[in-house]
């Protein structure tokens, strides 16, 4: 009986291991994987360098063309602009630590809700938070036959989980999804097409499914480290 015991013990102790040597050999190649991403977009020397980030994008909203006009600044500055017929019709910032809108020209407090996500925010550059074990665990999904992507389970420390799906051969990102999106964030995000500003890759064609049909985002302008200041946080 002691011996069978014995035996039954080893083998809990032996399928533990290689449970957990499969798991690091997982999150190793997810790893890897984000590595490539990076370094498809410009490298980590250049994502490191980048503290702030301001993009001009094209859509349509009711039938109407409006320009988004997003501003990032790290670790965990962000506003978001609608710009019609060379007027700001709407505001939302953050920061660092609470959120505002304004409605009918009128500063107010956002819903805490609309900014939960960037309260931990460290990165300007997504890739570089992935890859931080503090913010993200990752593991790579091993379910796709025909290998054109590879797709990447990342959980983050909050309880938040992205799908992310890299092309297997360019390793640039062609879509996320969010199991538990934050409110009025969209859940699902494709990556169209990609084009160089100075020497960083960035989409430059986006699609947001929705329940109406899918907004389209065209990216016109963006700059990096330049035309940006603390006062478009105030």
């Amino acid at each position: 009986m002691k011996l069978t015991t014995t035996i039954f013990t080893i083998c809990l102790i032996a399928g533990g291991n290689n449970l957990l040597f499969s798991q690091n050999i997982n999150e190793d190649k997810a790893k890897e994987i984000i590595e490539k991403a990076i370094q498809a977009t410009g490298g980590k020397e250049l994502l490191n360098s980048i503290k702030t980030l301001y993009s001009i994008s094209e859509t349509t909203m009711d039938g109407r063309k409006v320009n988004w006009i997003t501003k990032e600044m790290a670790p965990n500055k962000g506003s978001f602009e609608i710009e019609y017929q060379g007027r700001i019709v709407y505001r939302s910032w953050f920061d660092g630590k609470i959120g505002y809108e304004t409605v009918n020209g009128e500063k107010k407090l956002a819903d805490p809700e609309e900014f939960k996500e960037k309260l931990n925010r460290k990165y300007i550059m997504n890739e570089l938070a992935y890859l931080d074990p503090s913010l993200y665990k990752l593991e790579l999904v091993e379910n796709n036959p025909d290998k054109t992507y590879n797709e990447i389970k990342a959980t983050s420390t909050d309880g938040k989980v992205l799908h992310l799906f890299y092309d297997a051969k360019s390793y640039l990102l062609k879509k996320e999804t969010k199991e538990n999106p934050d409110k009025n964030a969209f859940s699902t995000v494709i990556y169209n097409e990609y084009k160089k500003f100075g020497a960083l890759t960035y989409c430059s064609k986006t699609t947001f499914p929705t329940e109406d049909g899918e907004q389209i985002i065209t990216l016109t302008d963006l700059y990096y480290n330049k035309k940006i200041s603390e006062k478009d946080f105030k």
